[in-house]
């Protein structure tokens, strides 16, 4: 995981639900605000804790700013294509003609950025078992659904790695080096054996959920619960604080 490479990094250290705090916090002033320039300004920040504090390479983030990039290019290319059908948000932007549209395109695709970046700093600051553990023992999270999120996060590497072990067995079987990208033919055999091992992974959580009495007792004990510390009221008001001055500046 990500997260891992960064886990010394000093947001790594202050508790899951503080920083989740702050970034909903964010989530609800972007909503809110129509403003590019404080998208913009949300986006600035986001991005110099990210690399200034987190110690994150601006290549990585850079990379996993594309996907966001791209999502927000939609939003232009739909409220140019289509002006006709968006008069909220040309409503907006303060207009109706061509120029508006563009202008209300921009305005989304810069909020669909800043929440992009937003989830980056989250999901490399915070540890997602972490996270769980303080969702039930803070938040009184289901214990039930809190093990199927652990089993999800452990899934999914396990199927990456077995899938890799077919890959390579069917490459040796064949007398061929295994092929960088999988073809449609190869990912098409692949996927009944994987769906064969994801049932059987399910069953045995099943089976590790009953053994440990899930819903026996309303009650559970927990270890590596992450606490609380100075810290985190300080990121709090801190974090507030920044969003409070953005959007009067």
């Amino acid at each position: 995981m990500f997260y891992e490479r960064f886990s010394g990094a000093p947001l790594g250290r202050l508790n899951p639900l503080t920083v989740f705090a702050v970034c909903v916090i964010f989530f609800v002033g972007i909503a809110t605000s129509f403003d590019p320039m404080f998208q913009i300004s949300v986006v600035g920040v986001v991005l110099l804790v990210l690399v200034g504090i987190q110690r994150v390479p601006v290549l990585l983030v850079l990379a996993l700013m594309v996907p966001f990039i791209l999502f927000g290019m939609g939003f232009v290319t739909t409220n140019l294509l289509f002006r006709q059908d968006s008069d909220f948000a040309m409503h907006i932007a303060g207009g109706d003609n061509g120029g508006a549209a563009l202008s209300a395109g921009l305005t989304l695709s810069l909020r669909a950025l800043a929440i992009g970046t937003i989830s980056i700093l989250f999901a490399l600051s915070v540890d997602p078992g972490a996270f769980v553990r303080a969702l039930i023992a803070y938040l009184k999270f289901p214990a039930r659904l809190g093990y199927a999120l652990f089993v999800a996060m452990q899934l999914v590497p396990d199927l990456l790695a077995e899938a890799a072990q077919m890959r390579m067995a069917r490459a040796m079987r064949a007398g061929r080096p295994v092929r960088r990208i999988p073809g449609p033919r190869e990912m098409a055999a692949l996927a009944v054996p994987l769906l064969a091992f994801a049932v059987r992974r399910a069953g045995r959580s099943a089976i590790a959920m009953e053994a440990r009495g899930f819903g026996a007792t309303p009650a559970r004990t927990m270890v590596g619960v992450p606490g609380f510390s100075w810290a985190d009221p300080a990121f709090l008001i801190a974090g507030s604080g920044v969003l409070v001055v953005l959007r009067l500046v």
